[in-house]
């Protein structure tokens, strides 16, 4: 089954971003080395980006998926166009792509 899990924010400032988050809205964040955290709830986690080169320059909505190939696989098929090839990162892979409007999307899955 396929769902958004996970909203990935650009963080420039991350210190300051994850201290705002834990402050206004009393998210617990965990950190993935120093530029890199996020919540892990297992509802719809935010996740901040504070490496700018990885970050995208909007809010990247992550899809969760039981088949990262396949997933690869329809996306091209229906038209998806791959941004960022499939990567492996601390807790599973992904994959970036644009959907016909220009909206860049990101499918995962965990480990």
């Amino acid at each position: 089954m396929s769902r958004i899990s996970y909203i990935e924010l650009p963080a420039a400032e991350l210190p300051a971003t994850r201290a705002f988050y834990g402050e206004a809205f009393g998210f617990a964040l965990a950190d993935y080395g120093p530029s890199y955290s996020c919540t892990t709830t297992g509802d719809v986690d935010i996740g901040l980006q504070g490496d700018l080169s990885e970050a995208t320059t909007a809010p990247l909505p992550v899809i969760a998926v039981d088949d990262l190939d396949a997933c690869l696989e329809a996306v091209m098929r229906a038209g998806g166009v791959i941004t960022k090839p499939v990567f492996a990162f601390p807790g599973g892979r992904r994959f970036h792509f644009r959907d016909p409007s220009g909206n860049e999307l990101a499918a995962l899955k965990a480990d």
